[in-house]
């Protein structure tokens, strides 16, 4: 049994218990007892941990193990995926609600957002930009009513270069949770990480009261900009970083779990973020494969694909815990200032952030015409 410890372990014998001196993390529900030993120059932490339930940490899955450090996210508008893994939160964009509306099962839906936008506008547009906020919301609140947390709704990716667009369509987004009775602290809207999402996001923070998940984030610059603009969430992307580098290289480079440059992305910023106390979030996203996901153990949150959730539930390897608030705590990181111009600036001169960004948006804008055109056929 002693053979089955996580690695770098201390043991010792009291009593038919275990006294542990743990430098990895182990499931906390197992612990008898636990405490902490001050040495002055350092700490840590000692466990008192029951035999029986050895066996039971040797046979968790690694999603089981992830969820334990990590809040698990679900990335799809697939009620039944959702249901499937019990995540705590769930994420949609324009691209997963397309794929989710082309769904027999979801026609309902598309008929009642369709209804909506003809009550309540006299012209074709404007029935339009209705009707596909009512989808989005009433794709959230069936979301809602499986998980616990919060479900990400996305503004208009269109209006990713306009300030008083976005917030406009934030407003209305969280009014028609409303309608449906889901208070606006079981939303996160998701503004594109752009300077003008950044002060849209900072207007309805403070202002409003709305909370904001700043996707197509692929830039350390952005990702401060955020913070200080006080957002609730962040989405830096590891897998379209991953792609860009691959590309480039005409994918010939190679790249271990914490060599991947998607990864390294999230942990400087994750450990920027705990070093100076921003109480901003860290949620990685759009992942292209478990390991990516195992090399960000610890973080905030992670949304997920089922795909990959798939691979997680199957998988037995022992996960080890990279990002660490206390250990970021420790880093001796200087505080960077930026405003609009090195905002731009930083992005300009980061040629992966600029191409991914302005693609995202291109994609995500698409797919919104798509969805338009999907309702206008329904409209006639």
């Amino acid at each position: 049994m002693l053979d089955e410890l996580p690695k770098r372990v201390i043991v010792t014998d009291n009593l038919s218990e275990l006294f542990l001196i743990v430098f990895d993390n182990i499931p906390r529900s197992s612990f008898a007892f636990s405490g902490v030993v001050d040495f002055g120059t350092f700490r840590v932490d000692i466990y008192v941990f029951r035999l029986s339930s050895l066996s039971e940490w040797k046979t968790m899955s690694a999603l089981e193990q992830l969820k334990m450090h990590t809040v698990v996210v679900a990335d799809t508008g697939d009620f039944e995926s959702i249901g499937q893994y019990k995540p705590t939160d769930a994420t949609t964009n324009p691209s997963l609600l397309l794929q989710a509306s082309s769904v027999p099962k979801y026609a309902s839906l598309l008929d009642s957002a369709v209804q909506y936008g003809k009550c309540r506008a006299e012209n074709v547009k404007d029935r339009l930009t209705l009707a596909m906020d009512k989808l989005f919301v009433l794709f959230g609140v069936e979301i809602l009513n499986i998980i616990p947390g919060r479900v990400s709704t996305e503004v208009d990716a269109r209006l990713s270069f306009d300030r008083v667009g976005q917030l406009q369509r934030a407003r209305r987004l969280i009014s028609m949770y409303e309608e449906e009775g889901v208070p606006k602290e079981r939303v996160l809207i998701k503004l594109a990480s752009t300077w003008e999402g950044v002060q849209a996001a900072s207007e309805l923070e403070r202002h409003d009261g709305i909370h904001c998940n700043m996707t197509l984030l692929f830039n350390f610059y952005q990702a401060v900009a955020c913070a200080d603009a006080g957002a609730t969430l962040i989405s830096p992307f590891v897998g379209r970083i991953l792609d860009w580098h691959l590309q480039k290289h005409s994918g010939n480079a190679q790249y271990g779990m914490l060599d991947d440059p998607g990864v390294q992305n999230v942990t400087k910023i994750y450990n920027y973020y705990k070093c100076h106390n921003y109480s901003t979030q860290v949620m990685g996203a759009s992942f292209r494969n478990v390991n990516q996901i195992k090399g960000l153990c610890g973080c905030d949150l992670l949304t997920i694909s089922p795909t990959l959730l798939d691979q997680l539930a199957a998988d037995r390897e022992q996960l080890h815990v990279y990002l660490d608030p206390a250990n970021a705590r420790l880093a001796s990181l200087p505080v960077v200032e930026v405003d609009e111009c090195r905002f731009r600036w930083e992005m300009n001169e980061d040629a992966m952030a600029c191409d991914k960004l302005a693609d995202g948006i291109r994609r995500f804008a698409k797919d919104a015409v798509s969805l338009e055109d999907m309702l206008r056929r329904k409209m006639q």
